[in-house]
């Protein structure tokens, strides 16, 4: 059972994504030869979840859009923060920023919906969030030129660390009430 455990803490350590039970069992049934239980799975991942709740481990088991992944443990947020920092390079631009927010609140939508939203052209923005995965084509309108449709990708999930698009921050929550008056306010 051992190696069990050790192979599946190696699958999930070496998965770029998150990894699903499924694919967990598919992979470990080639090498092993024979078929697995996927409750010997479910229990081993459940083991391998409660020994990083040990505080030393820096990182702990999560699931996350239906895959498990390793991820650093919130108390190290900061010092990964500053690592990200020195990464700058490969932040979003305000626009992308943007334009993904406005994919993920308004999904499925096009590439005109998005700039009537946002009042300029976002045919970089919505190349450059192709190119990084984080959003993806999900269709064709049914309107007249049969426009593309954009939702956000599973990396997008993943990289935010939520299982749907339910999981966002309501907007009501987001923006103050007092933050989009005008003028003073009276009484």
């Amino acid at each position: 059972m051992e190696h069990v455990t050790q192979q599946i803490e190696a699958l999930i350590y070496a998965s770029e994504y998150g990894i699903s039970i499924s694919e967990i069992q598919h992979v470990l049934e080639t090498i092993i030869g024979e078929p697995l239980e996927e409750q010997t799975i479910v229990d081993t991942l459940a083991d391998i979840q409660t020994r990083y709740m040990d505080d030393g481990y820096v990182l702990e088991l999560k699931l996350i859009n239906n895959g498990y992944q390793f991820l650093t443990k919130p108390h190290f947020y900061d010092t990964i923060n500053q690592l990200q920092a020195h990464r700058s390079k490969k932040k979003l631009s305000q626009a992308a920023l943007e334009t993904l927010a406005i994919i993920a609140y308004r999904q499925p939508i096009t590439k005109l919906e998005i700039e009537q939203i946002r009042g300029v052209n976002c045919d970089y923005s919505v190349q450059r969030l192709l190119e990084k995965e984080l959003i993806k084509i999900v269709g064709k309108a049914e309107t007249l030129g049969k426009p593309i449709l954009y939702g956000t990708s599973d990396l997008f999930m993943d990289h935010f660390g939520i299982n749907s698009t339910a999981d966002l921050p309501k907007l009501k929550e987001i923006v103050e009430e007092d933050t989009n008056a005008i003028g003073e306010i009276s009484e």
